[in-house]
């Protein structure tokens, strides 16, 4: 194989030739290293007088004879570096973690005019603005009273600020429109009573987060219908009233998620490193020297709490579905409705997968006649058994996708080909690729991606 010389930096490249190359099977030593080069000084040395040599010099030729003549030493040599190449590599694998501590002596704090560093005005001292409560007496002045003071269960703001998160995360909206802003310039509550209620109620359960959601989910006010009549819509409609259930589109992770829980791929471990599913190559190639390395197995179907995320380059298939970037902290995310989401969802890999899987299901199952299969796999993606209309429709797509693969047996391999899973083998190849084309078609219909 070529010998292959490079360097991260475009500039500087090498104006000559190579006069002379050398390969050892071992890490040469430095004197080595210096004698090959005609650096090691080791002839200047021998050239003066043994009676005027100084110490350094000295030791200089010991060293050098050890190194270059004496096995025993080499080998004792060697086995030193291995070592410490150990014990480099065992220290750059521990975590490093940054801790703050307060000084000693706290620092002395100034008002900067116009924000000049130099232009110092009036000093200040640890504390929180004047319009909220002060820090208890006995609170150290810190960032350990700070924190105890803004879980305090008088703290005004706290519990409200994280129910209204949490109610957001399941209405889509919060009580409190402006969840990023509970100042002056943010929006009142449409339900002040509600948000005090239980912001309340989530101090005194121990700021049990699961609890409040499980209390959130469970109410009759998230059960109901997304159903709405004309009236109810020129009345209310932005559901600020909350008489019928919020309808929105789910979150990018939920959405890829709920796709492989419907495939049967989700892998529903918990805990681990982070993994690298599928992603188009050469995406990493313009921002980073590291290349993209896609996972294999079971790591590409983890959740995608689990996906690795670059902020220069987040996952194409998750920015699509308006995942944010997250190079900021954001508390509301924007929702759009694009071509791309829909391309997405018919072409990505993961989905195309997660459609294989759901069709392989259906039909491996057992089942009275194709339509049972058609209703059980409706209802997994949808939460609800098909109408008449609905799976008279479904039928229809499915003869005309096994007409089209029948015509084209090679089209319905290449459909099958995609992502890692290897084919089933249990089903046919024609009938595996209409099935899996039909339940592409449910995984990109409204109520599989929609909070209904």
């Amino acid at each position: 194989k070529p010998l292959h010389l490079g360097r991260r930096n475009p500039s500087g490249v090498l104006d000559g030739s190579v006069d002379d190359v050398r390969v050892y099977s071992r890490a040469l030593s430095p004197v080595e290293v210096k004698t090959l080069a005609g650096a090691d000084g080791l002839s200047e040395i021998l050239a003066i007088a043994p009676g005027k040599r100084t110490p350094d010099q000295r030791e200089a030729l010991i060293r050098g004879y050890l190194e270059l003549h004496d096995e025993q030493y080499r080998a004792v040599a060697d086995r030193l570096s291995r070592r410490r190449g150990e014990l480099a590599a065992f220290a750059k694998d521990r975590p490093t973690v940054m801790v703050m501590q307060d000084l000693k002596k706290p620092r002395q704090s100034f008002v900067l005019m116009r924000g000049q560093y130099d232009q110092h005005g009036e000093a200040v001292a640890p504390g929180v603005p004047e319009v909220l409560p002060p820090l208890p007496g006995d609170a150290p002045a810190n960032r350990l009273g700070l924190a105890r003071w803004l879980v305090d269960a008088d703290h005004p703001l706290t519990s409200r600020v994280a129910v209204n998160r949490l109610w957001q995360m399941a209405f889509g909206r919060g009580l409190v429109e402006t969840s990023e802003d509970f100042g002056t310039q943010g929006e009142q509550p449409s339900h002040p009573k509600l948000l005090d209620w239980l912001a309340r109620d989530y101090v005194r359960s121990g700021w049990d987060t699961k609890a409040m959601l499980r209390r959130i989910v469970t109410s009759a006010t998230y059960r109901q219908s997304s159903e709405v009549t004309r009236k109810e819509w020129v009345r209310d409609p932005h559901n600020r009233l909350l008489a019928r259930a919020s309808r929105f589109r789910l979150s990018a992770e939920l959405i890829r998620d709920g796709a492989m829980a419907a495939g049967g791929l989700l892998v529903e471990q918990i805990g681990g490193p982070s993994v690298k599913p599928y992603q188009p190559a050469g995406l990493w190639k313009e921002t980073s020297n590291r290349p993209y390395v896609q996972d294999s197995g079971s790591s590409l179907y983890r959740r995608s709490l689990y996906t690795y995320w670059k902020r220069s380059v987040p996952p194409p298939n998750m920015f699509a579905l308006d995942a944010p970037t997250r190079e900021m902290c954001i508390t509301r995310r924007q929702r759009t409705n694009t071509p791309l989401m829909a391309l997405v969802l018919m072409n990505d890999p993961t989905f195309v997968e997660a459609a294989r899987g759901l069709a392989v299901q259906a039909l491996v199952r057992d089942a009275a006649n194709q339509s049972d299969r058609l209703r059980w796999m409706f209802a997994r993606v949808t939460s609800r058994q098909p109408l008449a209309e609905e799976l008279k429709i479904l039928v229809a797509l499915l003869d005309d996708q096994r007409v089209r693969f029948r015509a084209h047996p090679g089209s319905a391999r290449e459909l099958l080909s995609v992502g890692s899973s290897p084919i089933d083998g249990r089903v046919e190849v024609v009938e595996q690729a209409a099935w899996t084309a039909l339940c592409s078609v449910l995984l990109n219909t409204d109520e599989a991606i929609t909070r209904e």
